[in-house]
């Protein structure tokens, strides 16, 4: 296969396994979205969407966060991990939003980047699943499988982002990046990964990457 073969080949093997896309954290709106994904960091969809409930009941808006001390954020987010960051940030960007942004959720990439405790992975997902504005948020699973499948380096997050955007058509990238999560977690995860659940890989994969694979599987038996 030529890459563009392969890329189609990536295309139709997610459309058939994830037709529909849900996103994975539970919010409401632009403002819940984008403390979900801010809270989600080094931690895991499931955990989050046991405490943004907890949250929420307390705060769901800017004006209501920010009636919130610091130390009492940190006190309900502290299961998902990095709740001294997270709550200064939350504070903090719900404090902006009231004073720059009338409380609203910006539409713009250089507006939620300069919010506290949001990178450019936070902003791009909230770019694309709260205002249907085209990107390609690359977190750990994509980083992955985008060098497992030989279609990026893997030297870089931003690398990896900018051959995700070269390579594949900007209509389908707000759920494209979705698919290769679901898939990255059901098929081809870090650890526990069998390559002959990885129809992806096994067909397209980096032939680096499928040696030290069998390599490994050799060494085990």
């Amino acid at each position: 296969m030529n890459k563009t073969e392969k890329v189609q080949f990536v295309i139709d093997t997610l459309e058939r396994l994830y037709p529909e896309t849900p996103i994975p954290l539970d919010h409401t709106d632009p403002y819940t979205l984008l403390i979900a994904v801010l809270m989600s960091a080094q931690s895991t969809d499931e955990r989050v969407n046991t405490i943004t409930p907890l949250l929420f009941e307390r705060a769901d808006n800017p004006y209501d966060m920010v009636k919130l001390s610091v130390e009492e954020i940190r006190d309900i987010i502290k299961p998902v991990g990095l709740s001294p960051m997270k709550s200064k940030g939350i504070h903090g960007l719900s404090k902006i939003l009231i004073e720059k942004h009338n409380g609203k959720v910006p539409k713009s990439f250089e507006d939620l980047e300069e919010l506290p405790a949001v990178g450019h992975k936070t902003a791009s997902v909230v770019m694309a699943q709260a205002f249907n504005v085209p990107a390609f948020p690359v977190d750990t699973h994509i980083h992955r499988l985008m060098y497992r499948w030989n279609l990026s380096n893997g030297k870089s997050i931003a690398q990896t982002e900018k051959d995700a955007k070269r390579l594949f058509p900007k209509e389908i990238w707000n759920k494209l990046h979705l698919q290769i999560i679901f898939y990255g977690r059901e098929y081809s995860p870090a650890r526990g990964w069998n390559l002959d659940n990885d129809s992806i890989t096994s067909t397209i994969g980096r032939k680096t990457v499928i040696t030290e694979y069998n390599n490994k599987k050799k060494k085990k038996k």
